[in-house]
């Protein structure tokens, strides 16, 4: 939840989004237990969509949208969006991202994983998701866990095209330089 909550953040800093949130029973079981409190993350969400309505915008491929991401992405969810089989409005969503070709990006939640689930994420990804683990990069230099989230949070604004004005990148003043002896 801390990476949802980062994501939340960015996305509420750039000028041109307009936040639209699906939080699922399950992930709302998880935000009770990792936090943040639940009015905290839900502020940032211009639009809180419920997961049981099938009939929201999402749920529609004329519902224009720049792409979604799910944030922690539970076992559960990739294998009913692997399958196309959807039970509640975040799958649906996902089902049609995917149909109308827009990104759908994947933050999975688990470890380790098993061959069903690899399995089920190369699926999705053959199918045109953008699988994102939350792995660290370290050539940033964090110093907190709010400093690796926000890094996070940046690199899946890249993939919907999309960048903040103090996004460090690779090579940019500041960041150390790959040593030839790694």
């Amino acid at each position: 939840m801390p990476y949802a909550l980062a994501l939340a953040e960015a996305l509420g800093q750039h000028p041109e989004v307009e936040l639209h949130g699906i939080v699922s029973q399950g992930a709302r079981l998880v935000l009770h237990h990792e936090g943040p409190p639940e009015d905290v993350l839900l502020a940032h969400f211009a639009v809180l969509h419920d997961p049981s309505n099938l009939a929201a915008p999402p749920a529609s491929g004329s519902w224009l949208h720049s792409g979604m991401i799910i944030c922690p992405c539970s076992m559960a969810t990739l294998g009913a969006i692997a399958c196309g089989a959807g039970s509640h409005l975040v799958h649906r969503a996902a089902d049609v991202t995917l149909k109308e070709g827009r990104p759908l990006i994947l933050v999975p939640r688990e470890t380790p994983l098993t061959e069903i689930h690899l399995r089920n994420l190369l699926r999705v990804r053959r199918a045109g998701a953008i699988i994102m683990p939350p792995c660290p990069g370290f050539y940033q230099h964090p110093r907190t866990i709010a400093d690796l989230t926000a890094i996070f949070a940046r690199r899946v604004l890249d993939q919907l095209g999309l960048s903040l004005p103090d996004s460090s990148r690779w090579g940019e003043a500041g960041l150390a330089a790959l040593s030839s002896s790694c």
